[in-house]
């Protein structure tokens, strides 16, 4: 019955297509940037990613032969394009509030930083407690490394280190610097250090665990200067549209080759031979690059498709109001449902895909609804204050 995994395919395709329109010839979707169309393109990540964990638990390559059960394939590598999209429109919509709200910055550390952080912590207490339930055995120092968060307990949860870090950095260089771009200047140099330094770390060896920590931050970046050349870049879009468009779409394939071709060459886990740290920090950075220019690429087809189509619909739309709950806390339900829970024991393993995929976002979705609840009361940001606050 695993073959009905594959109707996961169709029933994406209907969600993001249900209500589109379609934009003919010298037509243009106005909206292609706002708020509804850029939260309904993270409500589609989400659903996206969820599938994405899934399929590295069912039919990663890594995995013994014998676990394998095939169906969510083009799932399993695509993880940091995913998060690319919403780095991409978080950056695009800080730099646009910033410059189209007044006294934008004036309490920014409560309004974006702290839920962002007490959202990460909360579902950091979920994994503790499942991990004590599960039988982890823990030392005092572990219990305070967990607790602290000085040790990564939700296994999805690098996302509250590195958001809560680059909002800092844009507060900080917007609200000291005089110029713009020097303000720009100083948050790419917070993003680009991060970078350096999630290279320079071997996995796991300190609190970042891996690539998947840095290997799609660029994107912030690109919605940052999106949004500050915006009036400049889209009419030079819409003039040379169909070109940027077949370029764009030529590039996935070869760019998709480059890439695989990269990780299976260089590699990101050069710890693991007998090469000088710097030549493995240098291979990392070719593997990085490599990433970069698909999901850049990506990027790049997402928005030239949306310049011509406008998503959304009620689905769309209230998973756009929950995709930093959804991401952080489904991860928990597709470790206590695969093959064993963080490598402590198995709970109970779905062998059907499909249920699979059914029961976790069945279950994350009400705990997302939930965890976004807690938070706005904590922080007394009514409804829809939050809902037009990027």
């Amino acid at each position: 019955m695993n073959w009905l995994v594959y109707l996961v395919y169709p029933a994406l395709l209907a969600v993001l297509l249900w209500k589109v329109k379609i934009f003919g010839k010298g037509e243009w979707n106005e909206g292609w940037l706002s708020v509804r169309q850029t939260k309904a393109i993270q409500g589609f990540a989400a659903l996206c990613i969820i599938l994405h964990h899934i399929s590295q638990k069912t039919c990663a390559d890594w995995l013994p032969k014998y676990q394998i059960i095939p169906g969510l394939e083009p799932f399993v590598p695509i993880g940091y394009i995913l998060v690319s999209i919403f780095l991409f429109c978080s950056g695009y919509g800080l730099y646009r509030s910033y410059a189209t709200k007044e006294n934008y910055l004036k309490g920014f550390v409560k309004r974006r930083v702290l839920p962002v952080v007490l959202t990460g912590y909360l579902v950091s207490l979920l994994y503790f407690f499942a991990r004590l339930w599960a039988g982890e055995k823990m030392t005092p120092f572990r219990v305070f490394g967990y607790l602290s968060c000085i040790r990564m307990c939700n296994t999805n949860g690098w996302f509250v280190y590195a958001m809560p870090l680059f909002y800092i950095g844009f507060y900080l260089a917007f609200r000291f610097c005089k110029k713009e771009r020097t303000a720009l200047f100083f948050t790419s140099l917070v993003v680009i250090s991060y970078v350096a330094v999630g290279t320079y770390v071997n996995h796991n060896d300190w609190v970042m665990g891996g690539e998947w920590w840095y290997n799609s931050a660029h994107a912030f970046l690109l919605g940052l200067f999106f949004a500050k050349y915006e009036k400049k870049l889209v009419p030079h879009l819409q003039k040379h549209y169909a070109l940027y468009l077949v370029l764009a779409l030529a590039l996935l394939l070869p760019l998709w080759l480059g890439e695989r071709f990269a990780l299976g060459v260089f590699s990101y886990y050069g710890e693991y031979s007998h090469l000088k740290h710097t030549v493995v920090v240098g291979h990392r950075w070719v593997c990085l690059m490599s990433q970069m220019l698909l999901s850049t690429d990506v990027l790049c087809v997402v928005g030239l498709l949306g310049m011509k189509m406008k998503i959304g619909n009620q689905i769309l739309d209230f998973l756009g109001t929950i995709t930093l709950e959804l991401y952080l806390v489904h991860g928990l339900f597709v470790e206590l449902i695969s093959r064993s829970f963080l490598g402590i024991k198995t709970v109970w393993f779905c062998k059907n895909v499909l249920f699979y995929v059914i029961l976790v976002t069945a279950v994350a979705i009400p705990l997302a609804m939930l965890l976004k609840k807690i938070v706005t009361l904590v922080f007394s940001q009514r409804p829809n204050e939050e809902k037009n606050t990027r």
